[in-house]
């Protein structure tokens, strides 16, 4: 599979000269802000799985590293909240892409009175070495990429992720997982691995990947349908069922005991007192939900309290909470 990036260069390089509307499947775009207009075109041409604009992420105006650029949407949408020169840089390795974004980002500047070409600089490169300087990063984003490259491959882009983040910087990412097998042949194919099907990794596999690379808090955002692999469709037995996934991980220092993940666990303590204190920074108002990532749940539940709800993973956090 060693071309399995030339592959995924020549998919992307015809979907830059060829819209092609149903290579991904977006769920959750953002097309509608006061005053922004996503032009048709830009549409057209998501191909991402999910959405990684937050605009809680887009605060005191941020520097934004966006990698894989497409038509350009999601860094139109990231200009929108920064709106600083070069507040925004658009990194992608198919020349035709960055032709694209670059045309359709000034139809965008047409649409858009608050928008400047300026507000976003696009770079030639690759997510494996990044044209971007040390801890220069406030908020890095991939949508639909990382899945296509292979475990080696991956651990590298998300170093480079990692180094060029400023500390407390956030990454924010949207990709297809499995939890069904996946057989090797499928893996293997460098087609399907670049149309963001076949490289899918479990969601286990997937955050360990990302913790492993040292952020300290990761929190899990969406989870989604996606796609079905069926037998006599692909080279498979089994149905194979895609999520995609919305993650966010921070570089924040290593907790001693592991990082902190966040599926959507919550805690609810219904005792007699006022109030629950674990005594390692975790306090349980009566009847109240409190957010807490895996690792407390676990905590919590191993007191064996019969007082202390600790929810399943709901696969959505959005702030809040305790670790």
């Amino acid at each position: 599979m060693n071309n399995y990036l030339d592959t995924t260069v020549d998919v992307y390089k015809q979907a830059a000269l060829k819209p092609d509307v149903g290579l991904c499947c977006t769920t959750t775009p953002i097309w509608q802000l006061p005053e922004l207009r996503i032009p048709k075109i830009m549409q057209e041409m998501n191909y991402g799985c999910g959405s990684t604009v937050h605009p809680r992420d887009l605060v005191n105006n941020p520097k934004i590293l966006y990698v894989g650029v497409g038509g350009g949407m999601e860094v139109l949408q990231f200009a929108y909240f920064s709106r600083q020169k070069a507040g925004v840089i658009g990194v992608d390795i198919v020349d035709e892409m960055l032709a694209a974004c670059d045309e359709n980002l000034s139809t965008a500047e047409n649409e858009n009175p608050w928008f400047q070409r300026d507000y976003v600089e696009l770079r030639k490169g690759t997510a494996l070495h990044l044209p971007v300087e040390d801890s220069s990063i406030d908020v890095a984003a991939q949508n639909c990429l990382f899945n296509i490259f292979t475990q080696e491959d991956l651990k590298q882009a998300l170093a480079e992720m990692f180094r060029v983040l400023k500390p407390y910087g956030r990454l924010v990412l949207s990709d297809p997982i499995t939890e069904n097998h996946m057989p090797e042949s499928l893996r293997n194919d460098s087609r399907l691995r670049a149309l963001c099907l076949s490289g899918s990794l479990s969601l286990k596999d997937y955050l360990k990947m990302i913790t492993d690379a040292g952020f300290g808090t990761v929190e899990i955002r969406a989870k989604r349908p996606y796609r079905i692999l069926a037998p006599g469709q692909y080279d498979t037995e089994e149905m194979i069922f895609l999520d995609s996934v919305e993650v966010c991980a921070i570089k924040d220092p290593m907790p001693a005991d592991g990082p902190c993940v966040f599926t959507g666990k919550a805690a609810i303590y219904f005792g007699t007192e006022e109030y629950f204190d674990d005594h390692k920074g975790h306090i349980l108002m009566n009847n109240q939900p409190l957010s807490i990532c895996d690792k407390t749940a676990a905590a919590i539940t191993n007191l064996g309290r019969n007082d202390i709800y600790v929810s399943e993973s709901t696969f959505f956090y959005d702030g809040g909470g305790c670790c």
